[in-house]
């Protein structure tokens, strides 16, 4: 017997090590000079996705649907995770595994919530831990750290790639005010969460440091419990006149109990709660670090450089199964075989992006160049061990996977006339996968070069109202895991797409409106394990996604406002292939969301709905959920539902605030997803809250 040999403290790389002590330098040059000059209030952040205009009347420069979700609205939701936000956005279907996302599921127009086709970012910083080794998710930040959340569509999603075939979708992370603001809340399944935000700004205004620190713990529903603390700080200055620059640090660490098993169909149907893996671990733990830097080279020329660090673990600890007892039983019966799927992400990477607001070809102009360097390194060891000895055995496999990627990009946007703007873009992503049998020193290798040109334009129909629309190539690159399968490339193509969008937003009196149209052509679609184990390892062929979202706001009375929007995605299937005709998995043909929100002086209520259609839970389209445990496809069709959330704040004083609120308030029973049997989307909780600000 050997001892696991993932140590899961943290051991920064000597690449991590010369980043932070750069880092370090700079700042505290930066901090000198700032004691040594007297200067005017600015804001200093860091990079972020940035969409110009306002979401009042709706008039953007971004040539594709947006949606951005500020901080007021994240605290009406009194959510537990980024994905009780995201589900409330047009566009997006959330596959939930339990009830703060530790792992991220969401796919955007038609695309399967189990696959990985949209960009995550964090401060426009990748966040999956693999884009190209393995872009699974396994890190989903914490939705106590965002201010604000941004999701880009359509053809304004091309300069931030790869893997933005539905989108973007960028979480920027609170910048502390001055003050300490200390918050607690406790609730359903023995929650408790307590958290700090604290911030200082120098005399002039433009240096500041803070920090943002939240410890919760929870039986969990189905006692899922967790434990997970989550820590960032951040600090940035202004010097110079003309430059500034920002650092970012966090920890995270969730310990979960949680698994890929289910609940078996009879169970499920009985009213069956409890947790179907009790004793299968979940561990993740991530540090990282972030460095930005704005240089106004001139009035009209801007150099943006942000270098990013992430180092990530993940210990995946399960028993196996006893088929025939499981089926005898009707639920799991695990056996005191242990293995321990443990992985291990470490991601560096630099991005340059060069503004220059000049006259091109004699129209005004916003042209941006980007070049993006980023290396990929992942661990991937399998241990063998028993219940009796605990996290310790024999190494059953150990593969190590890297890609090295460049990417360069062009877009600039043209004023033809005070109306109408064109925005034409070139990226080009090129990047070699490299897979290696630590074991064995066997070595497979494969590379890849994607063009991906598109185009945008914006139209001001009238003060109040802008069209916009666009067409662009977009693509999410075959993972080493599926690409290099056996160590042989598999030649897999990387999934390719050509997105068409069109659409109208703006105002009209004092309501908000926005309607989009899309089209969505894959010349091929990847589909890994998580969604058919027999597609896994070969192009599963064209599919075609065609859809509408709509979203409209509306105030109906003094103090009482109506929020909803819905989209209609009434094709999204496979051309060809073996399942040609059939419809995507995790695709639903109608999502919605119905809100009303009441202000009276003091006190906010909100009531929201939230309605899924049926959906497939595999490819195939079986329509019967499997029975037993000896099924090698989890499918079947999952029934729609429709839950409803009553949530509430008072204000009490300028300083003090407390909250509360009932989620799925009908106490609905309803499948959230499938795979290795049936999850159960969380049942009727509880939760109050306060919040005090010194």
């Amino acid at each position: 017997m050997t001892p696991n040999p993932i140590n899961r403290n943290f051991r920064p790389s000597p690449l991590a090590l010369a980043v932070a002590l750069a880092a370090s330098s700079l700042v505290s040059h930066a901090v000198a000079e700032e004691a040594a000059a007297d200067k005017k209030s600015r804001y200093t952040g860091m990079e972020v996705v940035k969409v110009v205009g306002q979401k009042e009347d709706h008039r953007f420069e971004a040539t594709g649907s947006v949606n951005l979700v500020e901080l007021k609205d994240i605290q009406r939701v009194q959510p537990l995770s980024t994905e009780d936000v995201l589900r409330r956005i047009p566009g997006i279907n959330i596959k939930s595994e339990e009830e703060t996302s530790v792992v991220a599921n969401f796919g955007i127009r038609g695309l399967s919530a189990s696959e990985s086709k949209s960009l995550m970012l964090e401060d426009g910083v990748p966040v999956a831990p693999g884009l190209f080794i393995g872009n699974d998710r396994y890190y989903n930040p914490r939705i106590q750290r965002v201010e604000r959340v941004e999701v880009l569509k359509g053809s304004s999603s091309l300069r931030y790639g790869p893997s933005t075939i539905g989108g973007v979708v960028n979480y920027q992370t609170k910048t502390p005010d001055d003050g300490v603001e200390l918050s607690a809340r406790a609730g359903s399944f023995n929650m408790k969460e307590v958290g700090i935000e604290a911030g200082n700004k120098n005399a002039a205004g433009d240096a500041f440091a803070g920090i943002v620190a939240t410890h919760a713990t929870s039986d969990g529903f189905m006692d899922k419990g967790y434990t997970m603390n989550d820590v960032m700080a951040k600090a940035g200055v202004e010097f110079g006149n003309n430059q500034k620059v920002g650092v970012k640090l966090s920890w995270h660490e969730n310990d979960v109990n949680m698994s890929y098993r289910g609940l078996l169909l009879g169970d499920y149907q009985a009213g069956a709660d409890y947790n179907p893996a009790p004793d299968d671990d979940y561990l993740t733990d991530r540090v990282a670090f972030d460095l930005n830097h704005e240089w106004l080279l001139s009035d009209s020329t801007t150099l943006k450089t942000l270098l990013y660090w992430s180092d990530v673990t993940r210990d995946y600890w399960r028993y196996a199964v006893n088929t025939a007892a499981s089926n005898a039983a009707g639920r799991w019966v695990y056996t005191n075989s242990l293995t321990g799927n443990n992985r291990s992400f470490e991601r560096a990477g630099a991005e340059s992006r060069l503004t220059l607001e000049q006259p091109l070809f004699g129209l005004d102009a916003s042209t941006e160049f980007g070049l993006r360097l980023m290396h990929e390194k992942s661990n991937d060891l399998r241990i063998t061990a028993t219940r009796a000895a605990d996290r310790t055995g024999t190494i059953a496999g150990h593969l190590q996977d890297s890609a090295d990627s460049v990417a360069g990009y062009v877009q600039s946007r043209l004023e033809l006339n005070d109306k109408l703007a064109v925005t034409p873009g070139l990226r080009i992503e090129s990047y070699e996968q490299e897979r290696l049998n630590l074991q064995t020193n066997a070595l497979a290798k494969t590379s890849n070069t994607e063009v991906l040109p598109g185009v945008g334009l914006t139209y001001d129909l009238t003060d109040t109202a802008q069209l916009y629309g666009g067409v662009y190539r977009a693509f999410s690159p075959a993972t080493n895991a599926v690409a290099l399968t056996g160590l042989t490339d598999q030649q897999l193509d990387g999934e390719r797409s050509v997105n068409y969008e069109i659409g109208v937003r703006g105002v009209a009196g004092t309501a908000n409106y926005e309607v989009a149209a899309f089209v969505m052509d894959f010349s091929n679609q990847v589909v890994t394990g998580n969604s058919n184990p027999a597609l896994s390892l070969s192009n599963a062929g064209a599919t075609s996604h065609h859809g509408m979202e709509f979203s409209f706001s509306q105030p109906l009375t003094p103090g009482l406002r109506l929020d909803t929007n819905a989209t209609w995605v009434p094709e999204s299937e496979f051309e060809t292939g073996t399942n040609a005709g059939k419809r995507l998995s995790y695709a639903p043909k109608i999502l919605a969301n119905l809100g009303f929100s009441y202000q009276l002086e003091k006190l906010d209520l909100s009531l929201n709905l939230h309605h899924r259609g049926e959906q497939f839970g595999d490819p195939t389209n079986i329509v019967a959920i499997p029975t037993n445990a000896a099924s090698g496809i989890w499918g079947g069709l999952i029934p729609a539902y429709t839950v409803v959330d009553l949530l509430s704040q008072y204000q009490v004083t300028e300083n003090f605030s407390v909250s509360g609120s009932v989620k799925n308030l009908a106490d609905k029973r309803y499948i959230s997803g499938l795979r290795e049997g049936i999850y159960v989307g969380p049942e009727r909780s509880f939760e109050i809250g306060a919040r005090y600000r010194f």
